[in-house]
């Protein structure tokens, strides 16, 4: 298990945000946490701590009076240190190119790919001609309904008939490099992991990042056990780099040992 830290961008900002409560219509979140800081200044911190692979999140939507400062402070990240960060967020085969250009190692792609509730294979070879399947990452983010947890798009509004499992996570690995999962419901909460997505996890084929809940080093554990140390995390809003109690030095040595 790794940790893969975050840059989660709103509105402008380096900001921490409740999953669920992100909304198109007036660009608004429940906010959790909004940095002081730029996005280059988390580039350098975890470069400087040779944190490779963590995620810059892009969450406005092209059409967003916010879109264009959102992008300039992702654009920071990826320059401070090329190669090292991946990005997403409104990712699509036309502009792929400019964001790996500009220093991404990965895109990371889902409602490019999963359209109108369903998953659009031409869509999904379109992007791996585009960027080749090692720079691409699936974001196969989830929300429950039901029993069962379904793949969500649209900055995590809009639900897919796709329910997440070993079998659908088999299938699309052929396609991809790596897979990110936000367990969206409890993303932003700091009230624990979603031990269900987690399990569902350890059987990928590829390496896997789960996000979502964890807020403690017993939640760490948990996932450990649950993922059989094969799937690696995200933790945002419980760190105390953005507010949380979780010291940012505490989790790099956990990671250490």
């Amino acid at each position: 298990m790794k940790f893969r830290p975050c840059i989660d961008i709103h509105n402008g900002e380096v900001k921490q945000i409740v999953g669920g409560s992100l909304l198109d219509e007036g660009n608004k979140a429940t906010e959790n946490f909004v940095s002081k800081q730029d996005a280059a200044y988390f580039s350098r911190l975890y470069a400087d701590n040779d944190l490779k692979g963590g995620h810059v999140i892009l969450l406005n939507p092209s059409g967003s009076e916010y879109y264009e400062k959102t992008k300039e402070q992702a654009l920071l990240a990826l320059r401070e240190n090329p190669g090292f960060l991946q990005i997403g967020g409104g990712i699509n085969a036309d502009n792929a190119k400019e964001f790996l250009e500009a220093g991404a190692s990965h895109v990371i792609v889902t409602s490019y790919v999963f359209k109108d509730g369903r998953l659009n294979w031409e869509a999904l070879q379109n992007m791996v001609s585009a960027v080749g399947k090692d720079k691409l990452v699936l974001d196969l983010s989830c929300r429950k309904k039901g029993d069962s947890y379904y793949i969500v798009t649209d900055r995590w509004q809009k639900f897919t008939e796709f329910v997440l499992s070993k079998e659908l996570i088999c299938e699309l690995s052929s396609s991809c490099d790596e897979f990110l999962v936000h367990a969206t419901d409890v993303e932003g909460l700091s009230r624990g992991i979603e031990e269900n997505v987690a399990s569902i996890l350890k059987d990928s084929p590829i390496p896997v990042t789960y996000a979502g809940g964890v807020h403690s080093f017993e939640d760490l554990d948990k996932l450990r056990e649950l993922g059989n140390n094969r799937v690696d995390v995200t933790i945002g809003s419980a760190l105390d780099i953005f507010g949380g109690s979780m010291k940012f030095e505490d989790v790099l040595s956990y990671m250490n040992k």
